[in-house]
């Protein structure tokens, strides 16, 4: 079976940071390009960040430039989202997703050509 498993969510303070996760089990991630995604309560789910197979491009939504790093271990099979300096409105069910090699991410970010969705993990930024 093909699955992403997202980890790494919890509480944290403004200011603070989190790195989520991203393991992949039944294939080999580093075929995949890879997209975080996150749906915060009572909107629509947008693309947060994106990262091509090679690990060689990286695109970012502008609510986290700059704040916000994708990557990728092929090795470990797993993606990363460091997220630094987070806010209130941060707070989301963040998502991983996998995307066949080739598929650019301004698409990826799109939701086009997504296969393969992990469950979600819950980012609370709060005091």
């Amino acid at each position: 079976q093909l699955q992403l498993v997202e980890s790494g969510g919890g509480l944290v303070q403004p200011g603070g940071s989190l790195r989520l996760s991203c393991a992949a089990s039944g294939f080999t991630l580093g075929y995949y390009a890879i997209g975080w995604f996150r749906q915060a309560p009572g909107k629509e789910r947008e693309g947060v960040s994106c990262v091509s197979s090679s690990g060689g491009s990286t695109n970012y939504a502008d609510s986290v430039k700059g704040r916000f790093t994708i990557s990728r271990d092929n090795a470990n099979n797993t993606v990363y989202l460091q997220m630094n300096s987070l806010k209130p409105d941060d707070t989301a069910v963040y998502y991983c997703a996998a995307a066949p090699p080739g598929v650019r991410c301004r698409l990826i970010l799109k939701e086009e050509y997504l296969e393969i969705w992990g469950q979600g993990t819950l980012v609370t930024v709060s005091s």
